[in-house]
């Protein structure tokens, strides 16, 4: 295993305890989680053309994974008032987790090493989860293709 797969949680974990709050202010954590099923994706950095092509991706299918039952959230190190920016000029609809401290990040195991035209630095490993209505992880995927990570998600989803 690399680092980019080497994460803490695995396909089968009940997700890690955490406690973050959304662009809103509103509280998120496995209480919040469990009872739905949720698409989970953790990306480096608000308004970059890999994450704004990502979220705009999801943001075109929303409506189709809220039909088959599944709520999306967006995670990343970025600040809640980062977060409401980017929200507002993509028209995201879904909520976006600040994590600044890396708690969430940390407790999932996707922040560490990363290796970029031979330069090491640590950041946050693209990575996208599905968790069932009891906060268990059903799906991960590591290698995101940011553009069409839509069909990815139907394709592993069966959707």
């Amino acid at each position: 295993m690399n680092a980019r797969t080497s994460g803490k949680v695995q396909v089968g974990d009940r997700i890690p305890d955490f406690e973050a709050f959304t662009e809103n202010g509103d509280l998120i954590n496995v209480e919040v989680l469990t009872g739905q099923k949720n698409i989970i994706y953790f990306y480096p950095k608000d308004d970059t053309p890999g994450c704004t092509k990502q979220a705009c991706n999801l943001r075109d299918y929303y409506a189709f994974f809220i039909e088959n039952g599944y709520r999306i959230y967006g995670v990343s190190k970025d600040s809640v008032a980062r977060h409401q920016k980017f929200k507002s000029k993509y028209e995201l609809p879904f909520p976006l987790i600040a994590d600044p401290e890396l708690l969430m990040l940390n407790a999932f195991g996707f922040h560490g090493p990363k290796k970029f035209m031979g330069r090491e630095s640590m950041g946050t490993y693209r990575t996208t989860i599905v968790t069932d209505e009891h906060a268990v992880i059903t799906h991960i995927i590591y290698d995101v293709k940011t553009a069409d990570h839509t069909n990815q998600l139907k394709a592993v989803l069966g959707l």
